[in-house]
C-alpha cells in the first residue's frame, strides 16, 4: 500500500524545489511541514482528526481521518495541493471498467483501488481517477481508470 501511495504521489510532481521550513508541525523525522501548507490543510481539511504529516523528499503528505474515512492529501515542496486520495470499494468503479478489467487481466484478483482527486493544475491527470491494484499468483499490477471508465496499464508493481 506504501508503493501505491507514493506511486500517486510522484505523478503530480513537476519537480524537486528547495525547501526552505517556516514554522510549522514536527514530524518522526524532525522535518517541518510548511507554515504555508498546514495553514492550507487545516482551512481545507478543518473536520480531520488523527492527522499524521510525512515529508519526503518530493512531498509533504497529511494522513488523516475525515468523518470516519481515511485519506491522504498531498502537497509538494512549494505547498502547492497536489491531490486527495482514499482507498474505495471496487463497485465504486464503473461497469464498462469493470468488464475491460475482467477481460484484459483475467486471473487476477483486485487488491484495493484507489480514488485520487485533484485539482487538475498540477497533474497530468484529470480531476478525479481510480487506481486499481490487482494481483495474480505471478504478478502484481496498477491499472488507471479514468472519468470515462477507460483503462489504461499505469505500472508493474512487483
Amino acid at each position: 500500500m506504501k508503493k501505491i501511495f507514493l506511486t500517486i504521489a510522484t505523478i503530480g510532481l513537476l519537480g524537486t524545489s528547495v525547501y526552505a521550513a517556516d514554522g510549522g508541525k514536527k514530524t518522526e523525522k524532525t522535518a517541518t511541514v510548511s507554515y504555508a501548507v498546514q495553514n492550507d490543510f487545516e482551512g481545507t481539511f478543518s473536520d480531520a482528526t488523527n492527522v499524521t504529516w510525512t515529508i519526503t523528499s518530493n512531498t509533504q503528505k497529511a494522513t488523516f481521518l475525515s468523518n470516519g474515512v481515511k485519506m491522504t492529501a498531498f502537497y509538494n515542496m512549494n505547498g502547492e495541493y497536489l491531490g486527495l486520495t482514499q482507498d474505495v470499494a471496487y463497485s465504486t468503479i464503473g461497469e464498462k471498467a469493470k468488464k475491460e478489467i475482467a477481460s484484459q487481466y483475467a486471473g487476477y484478483d483486485v487488491n484495493e483501488v484507489i480514488k485520487l482527486e485533484t485539482n487538475g493544475a498540477n497533474t497530468n491527470f484529470a480531476e478525479t481517477v481510480y487506481f486499481v491494484d490487482l494481483k495474480s499468483s505471478a504478478a502484481e499490477v496498477l491499472v488507471r481508470v479514468n472519468q470515462s471508465n477507460d483503462v489504461f496499464f499505469f505500472q508493474k508493481v512487483k
